[in-house]
Order: structure tokens, then sequence, then C-alpha cells
């Protein structure tokens, strides 16, 4: 899967766009395959056999793929139709699938990259305690090439861009050296090949070159990047296909029996690519050559790192994955499950070695599985379009699908049985342990919307989930002609009325949480600036803790201590009118805040962001973020300036994130009675969290259209909320903007000089909050700003019980 980021006008810029990783699939699939069958001395019976039934696959698979591309134009491709078709889980066998497809692309391309490198510089075969030279190359280039693919497609293009075309260069130059020095000499088929001792070795060669049908799935990803109409669209992309597969076939019927005659498959420090090239072109092509393979080997991992990046976006949107893996960088492209990708790689290098090879078997595999997935998917729709209307043309195309769909599940089939030991075995672990990890979140999060379930099937690459909203899409048939308008709505789930113009927040008791640090002290001001607005009492509260029987004496000495001190700031509290208690107990201050929260129906909760140890709260995991796991009451986060700094707050201007969703209105009560009483004036801001790209893959700029009404409809949402405020006597603005939330409000409350930021916060803690992250977590660590969050609980939610620890 691949994201484009202009709009493709022929079908060579999509050859050169897509076809990098089944271009380069002849520079490596050669030697495994005559290592097998000359070790066995069958190479002149089964080599050619195996080449033809490898290009019979090819033109069937294509065929296929064309009735593929006219039928789903909007860029999911193969995979797409096998959701429509299969249900909800073939998404997620597909994905595990594509994922382990897009690491082992990595895998192969800079195995097959290092390979190509070693055969001009030999050296780097040898080794440093018992780690080849060529390995520590291989990681060193891995982390290159993650680290360009984390910079965005604009930086990866310039790096890699050319390649595609380099390697087509080489290929079609080594067809033609072979044409003048031996001309056109075609594998001889062998009917023996199929019998005897011959059979086992025919299929097993066939099994090794099946890796040159990798990528042939791009090409139904790409339908939506081209100019025109749907149905010329589907043509372009097939045409582009035909480029780069008929190139790889001509290479394999040219140059694979010059291959065979001229390279020693036994030489283990030259490829047999490289030997024959060596031969075949006058210096100093040969040099090119191989500067050519290694920059596309290198592209096409690279490709894998976008494809990857772009499937963990779609899958966050569908909920199938949590938000940090999908969660944009600043050069907004989803960088962590790159990372994850070259850390894989390079501990298989450091452990299996980098000799590409080793991966080629699991890497058909998977291949083949979702060929043989798309096959009967094709032959699904086909058997169902015949039912409506019966033709002696369809039912040919159903023989030729059923043809193409059972030549590619026995090819599934033979590869399992023929490496399943060699590494194929994998696939019965970890697509299972994917599917469990996509079908755990997906639970977890629920259904998107609508709209997102569409986008995030076209792997919208730099799209997020926004609002609510609504507009309509065309479907169009395979003439290009508009056949049906489907209004697609992005209203969170479920839809619930707005209840909060009738919740009236009073503060009436408010606890401050101190330790006796200097840190802890500079919640005080906001606290008393709070009681002294709304005419609330307060609560000083500190906590002990008394882990072992022990520490009894030292525990009285400290409480002893902590109430002098509390004594003291209530009675500076007192003397200025606020009407002031102290509590010290024994205990975790999560635990004991929580029940003295209970106890004394307080209704904020007002702590540092810094204690008594000098570390960030949040950024612990100490008692700021365990206090939103364990109560529902607001917590307001003072945000330290210095160990000395006594600042009086102001409340002049209150910044309120909104998303649209009814959860986010929690907020607003809180918002209207600080307001009130401190006479502050509201920003409610909204962020649409939709990049600013040139082009979307989404037919015709759907999303361009999504965009524009979404921030209509977001606007008007404000505005609704806005003038409800108004008839409160408030004064507030409006401001839609950004597409990042976390960057976008930090922005907006430094340029607008706010004095508090409100925002929700679920109630997440454990694997739950390290995987799903949060908007309000990042807020307060990037924000120098008071924060008030409001935590809030969906209804399947509960709050968690207390965690040990503070």
């Amino acid at each position: 899967m691949a994201h484009v980021s202009h709009k493709l006008k022929n079908a060579f810029e999509g050859a050169l766009a897509g076809g990098g990783d089944p271009a380069t699939s002849p520079l490596y699939v050669f030697g495994p395959f005559l290592k097998l069958i000359v070790v066995a001395g069958v190479a002149q019976v089964t080599f050619g056999t195996s080449i033809w039934l490898v290009i019979l696959t090819i033109a069937v698979v294509s065929a296929m793929y064309r009735l593929v591309m006219s039928w789903v134009t909007d860029g999911s491709g193969g995979s797409g139709l096998s959701e429509e078709e299969f249900g909800s889980w073939a998404v997620k066998v597909n994905a595990a699938i594509t994922f382990i497809e897009y690491t082992l692309t990595f895998l192969v391309s800079m195995a097959a990259m290092v390979t190509f490198i070693a055969d001009r510089i030999p050296v780097l075969n040898n080794k440093i305690l018992w780690i080849q030279y060529r390995t520590l190359i291989a990681i060193l280039l891995s982390i290159l090439t993650g680290w360009i693919v984390n910079r965005g497609p604009k930086m990866a293009a310039r790096a890699f861009g050319p390649a595609t075309a380099g390697v087509l260069a080489l290929l079609w130059a080594m067809v033609i050296a072979t044409i003048v020095r031996y001309g056109i000499r075609l594998p001889e088929f062998h009917f023996s090949a199929f019998s005897g001792e011959y059979f086992h070795f025919t299929l097993g060669g066939y099994v090794r070159i099946l890796a040159v049908m990798t990528g042939i799935e791009v090409f139904a990803n790409l339908v939506a990047a081209y100019d025109g109409t749907s149905a010329e669209r589907g043509k372009k992309a097939f045409t582009s296909l035909l480029i780069i597969m008929g190139t790889t076939a001509v290479t394999m019927l040219i140059v694979g029996p010059a291959i065979y005659e001229l390279a020693d498959p036994m030489n283990a420090e030259v490829s047999v690519f490289t030997q024959t090239m060596d031969v075949l072109l006058p210096q100093p092509l040969p040099l090119i050559g191989t500067l050519v393979g290694v920059a596309v080997l290198m592209s096409a991992s690279a490709a894998s790192a976008q494809g990857l990046q772009n499937l963990a976006l779609g899958l966050k949107e569908r909920r199938y994955l949590p938000p940090i893996l999908g969660k944009v960088n600043e050069f907004e492209v989803a960088d962590k499950p790159v990372w994850v990708e070259v850390a894989i790689v390079s501990v298989c290098f450091l452990f299996f070695g980098t000799h590409e090879e080793t991966y080629l078997a699991i890497y058909a595999a998977g291949v083949f599985i979702l060929l043989s997935m798309t096959g009967w998917a094709v032959t699904k729709r086909l058997m169902r379009q015949m039912r409506e209307e019966f033709s002696l043309g369809m039912l040919g195309l159903i023989v030729g699908t059923v043809a193409a769909a059972l030549l590619t599940t026995a090819a599934t089939v033979i590869i399992f049985e023929e490496r399943f030991l060699e590494g194929a075995w994998t696939y019965l672990l970890f697509i299972p342990l994917l599917y469990a990890f996509f079908s755990y979140f997906r639970n977890l999060l629920g259904a998107p919307s609508a709209l997102m379930e569409y986008l995030g099937r076209l792997d919208a690459a730099q799209l997020a989930g926004f609002g609510f909203g609504q507009m309509s899409v065309s479907k169009a048939n395979g003439n290009g002609e508009t056949v049906e308008e489907i209004e697609i709505s992005w209203q969170p789930e479920p839809i619930e009325k707005s209840v909060w113009r009738d919740k009236r927040i009073e503060i009436k008791r408010i606890v401050v949480l101190l330790d006796g640090s200097v840190y802890a002290a500079q919640a005080i001001p906001y606290a008393e600036a709070v009681a002294r607005a709304t005419d609330a009492d307060l609560v000083l509260l500190s906590s002990v803790k008394n882990e072992t029987a022990a520490q009894q004496e030292a525990l009285e000495e400290v409480m002893a201590e902590r109430r002098v001190y509390l004594d003291w700031v209530a009675g500076h509290l007192r003397n200025s009118g606020i009407r002031t208690t102290t509590e010290v107990r024994a205990g975790y201050l999560a635990d004991t805040t929580k029940a003295l929260v209970e106890e004394q129906h307080i209704d904020l909760v007002v702590t540092s962001t810094v204690g008594k140890s000098g570390n960030p709260h949040w950024l612990s995991g100490g008692i700021s973020s365990k206090l939103m796991r364990q109560i529902t009451t607001p917590v307001l986060l003072v945000q330290i300036k210095d160990e000395q700094a006594v600042v009086t707050p102001k409340m002049s201007r209150i910044l309120v994130s909104l998303d649209g969703s009814i959860l986010s209105e929690d907020t607003l009560p809180y918002a209207r009675a600080f307001a009130k009483a401190f006479g502050s004036e509201i920003i409610l801001l909204a962020v649409p969290q939709v990049p600013e790209v040139k082009a979307y893959r989404a037919p015709d700029d759907a999303v361009t259209q999504i965009r524009t009404q979404m921030e209509s409809t977001m606007d008007n949402f404000l505005e609704a909320v806005g003038r409800s405020l108004r008839e409160d006597g408030l004064e507030v603005r409006t401001m839609t903007q950004g597409s990042m939330p976390v960057r976008t409000i930090v922005s907006v409350g430094k340029e607008e000089s706010v004095d508090l930021i409100m925002l929700t916060s679920h109630g997440r803690g454990g694997m739950d909050r390290l995987f799903m992250g949060s908007v309000a977590e990042s807020v307060v660590e990037q924000s120098n700003k008071a924060v008030l969050m409001v935590p809030v609980y969906e209804e399947q939610e509960k709050v968690p019980e207390p965690a040990l620890g503070d």
C-alpha cells in the first residue's frame, strides 16, 4: 500500500512511483533458485519449467488485477475488495499480513542491497567477533533510511525518487546486451520436470522465484492517484502494472538463461546477477549498475517504511491501533512504526544475517496469502454479478479468475509446504497475535464514524479523526459515470444531545495538595485565588507514606512537622479571609486525596506539576497522572516556574479546547463558572486535525471537500457554543485552526497569552495509557500554562481502583 502525494499524469509516472519493489526482484531471486537446482544436478530439466510457471502466474494475477482496478478506484486495492467481500475479519488479517510484508520488504531489500555492495567490496563479508561487517553496514543504512522516511514524503522522494527509473534502465540494458550477445533464447519447458525426482525441485525453484510477484498490489493502490475518470484511472494503473511486470517477465525470460549459463551460484563472494552483469555489460556500466541496484533497493526499503506509516495511520483512524502508534511527528508522518520496523530489522540482521535468501521464503508466503484472498474476493464478486446478469463473457471471466485464485492458493500451499521450517511457520504465530492486537483496540476504542472508516481504509496518510458533519461522495461505475450519491456523516457515535447548558457548577470546597516543598507551595496562590473568587472553603492536605511498621516513629515525626507547616500556611490564609482547614494523613497521596475528595465532597483539586522530589508529576507517573485515573473531580495543575517563584495568578483569559464530541463539552460548565467568577474572556478552540497537504488519496479530491465542510461545521458548532455563553454575559471568541491538537493548543495558548487551559482527560492507566496516549497529557508536558483537566469516562468505563505508589 502506498501513499501518493501528487496526481499522476500517465502510466509511466505511475510505474516509476510504485514499481520500485517489483522491479528490483530480478536482482536477487536467481541466487537461491540456482543454488537449489544446480547443487541437486537437476537444473537442465527444471530451470526453464520453473521460469515458465512464474510467467504464467504473473499473467493470470495481472489479469485478475485488471478487474480489481476497474472496481476499486479509491486506492484501497485488493485489500479493500477483500474487506468488502469477506467482512471485518479480512481487515485484520490483511493488516497483519501487510505489517509483516512491509517489514520483510525492508529486510529483503536491505539484505540484497548490502549483497550488491559486498559484491564490489568483498572485505565486508569478513567478521568482527561473530558479526560480519556487512551486517553493521545494513543496520546503519536501515537507521539512515528510517531517519529519511520520518522526515516526510518530500525528503524521501528527493532521496529515492529516480531509483526506479534507474533499475528499469538497468534491466533493459541487460535484456538488450543478452540479445546482442546470444540472440533470443527462451527457457526450455520440460514436462518431465513434473515427474519423479524433478517434481520437488521444479516446485522448489518456482517457490524461490515467486518473490517477483511482490509489490503488485501497489498498482491497485495507485488508482486514485491518477488524473481522469474512474475508468481512465483504472486503465492507467493497469498500464503501469504492465510496464513493471512486463519488464520483470522479459528479464526472467531473456536474461534468466544467461544468468544460468554465465554465473556460478556457489560463489559466495559475488551474487549471480552481478557476475552476469560483469560479463554482459561493457565497463563502466557494471559498476553503474551496482550503484543503481543499491539505490533502488534502498528506495524499496524506504517505500516499505512509508507504506507502514500509512498503514498505521489508516488503522489508527479505523481504531484497530492505539493512537500512540499512529501519532504524527513534526513532519506529519507516523514515525514510531518506522522505528519499530528498523528495530525488528536490526535484530534480525544481528541474529540471522544479511543474506536475502534467509527471508525470501517468509516474504513470498505473505504475498501469496494476500493474492489468494484477492483472487477469491474477485471470484465472489463475479459470481454475484453473474447471478444478477448472466453472459458468456462473464462466465469466461469467472473461469479465468477461478484459475487465478486456484493458482495463487496452490502457490501459497506449496510455499508453506516447501519452506515451512525455513520461516513460513512464523505466519501461524504472528497473524493470530496481530489479529488479537487489532481486535483488542477496536473493542477498546469502539467503531469509528463512517467517514473515518472510509478514509482509514484508504490508508489516508496525514489525516486524523475529526469532529462531525456530513458530505456527499459520488460512486462511479466502470465507465466513470456517477451511479450513486452516498451521504457520509462524521458525527461522533453515539449521537447525543448536548447537555452542558443545563449543568451549573458551584465550587464550594477546594483541596490543595502540599508536601512541604517550595514547588508544591506554588499551588497555594491559585487555590487562594479560586477560593476567593468563588467564596469556597479551602482544605490543605498533606500525606506521608507509611510503608513499614518499623518506620512508625519516623512517620509520626514527619506528620508532626507537616501539621506545623500546614497550620502556618492556614494561618496566613485565614488572615486574608479564606476559610481554611488542614488534613495530614498517612498513606500514598493519590489514595488519601481520593478518600478526602469522597468524604468531604471536594469540587476542585489544586496541585503543582512538580513535587518534593523536583521531578514533574506528570512525566514520572506521579500524583498528577494517578489522580486523573482515580477521581472524577477536576484537577487544576499549576506549572512550576522556579524554586522561589511566587506567582499571583491572573484568570483574564481562558482557552477551552473542543473537538465536537459530547465528552469534550464537559469543560464548558467549568469554563462558564471560572469566567463568571474572574470576569475572564473565553477562547473556544477547535482543531480540525487535517494537515495541510497538496493532494489526497481520495477520488476527485473528496478529502479537500471534507476538510472545507468540516471546518465550516466546526465553525458553526463553536459559534453555537459561543452564543450560549454570551447569553450568560460572558466575552467569548472562537477559533478553528491548525491540524495537530497538542501543537495548536500550546501555540494558541502562548500567542493569546492565556492564563488557563481547560481540557478533558480520559482516566486511563497502565498499558492503555502507554499505548493510547493523551492530548491533555502532552499539553501539560509542553505548555507553561496552568491546566484545568476534567476527567471524563464513557459509559462502558469505570473509575479504576487505586494503584499503590505516588
